[in-house]
């Protein structure tokens, strides 16, 4: 008699719990003082970012940047995130890629955006074929001109409102990669 009614109870809990879990949008879990996002979800807040061009050296050259692959590879602490990448100069379109670069970093939460941003990003590899395969020192710094800018101003995913409203009363701390998740830790108040 009392088994069958431990297992309802224990189902009832499951179906909350699940309930529960599915209302939380993008999150991979909230449990204690941790929130936890996969790379699928940062990965799908990206695929609708871009593409996205941007206009450098006042307007001279437009950089569009396609196709983001973010990735977090085994045993690392940094997200590695991969993108296409157009250069269009002096009428040039730069729709279609004219190479590939790719991107390691850590991730800070910034309250302005509510968003996970990219920490101390490092140009990992440039590879340009439509420009004669490696890029010159002009074309890197404007890579990381616009790795600079993006990092500070637009985050790699931002917390939907069902989430910010939750953790409405704690404190967001330190931003770790952990076992192929990226974890937020909350602080206590």
């Amino acid at each position: 008699m009392i088994v069958p009614r431990m297992r309802r109870v224990v189902g009832v809990a499951i179906a909350l719990l699940l309930v529960g879990c599915s209302t939380m949008g993008a999150v991979a879990g909230l449990l204690g003082n941790a929130v936890s996002f996969t790379t699928p979800q940062l990965q799908g807040y990206l695929d609708h970012r871009f593409p996205r061009d941007y206009n450098k050296l006042g307007g001279l050259v437009t950089l569009t940047m396609m196709h983001p692959r973010l990735s977090i590879p085994q045993g690392s602490h940094r997200l590695r995130l991969d993108f296409d990448v157009g250069v269009g100069a002096l009428g040039q379109s730069a729709s279609g890629p004219s190479g590939h670069f790719a991107v390691a970093s850590g991730l800070r939460f910034d309250p302005s955006t509510r968003g996970l941003h990219l920490d101390h990003p490092t140009l990992e590899s440039v590879d340009m074929p439509a420009l004669g395969g490696a890029m010159n020192a002009t074309g890197r710094d404007l890579i990381n001109r616009w790795l600079g800018d993006y990092a500070r101003d637009e985050p790699v995913y931002r917390l939907d409102d069902s989430l910010w409203q939750r953790l409405a009363s704690r404190r967001i701390g330190a931003t770790t990669i952990e076992n192929g998740l990226v974890v937020v830790h909350l602080d206590q108040q």
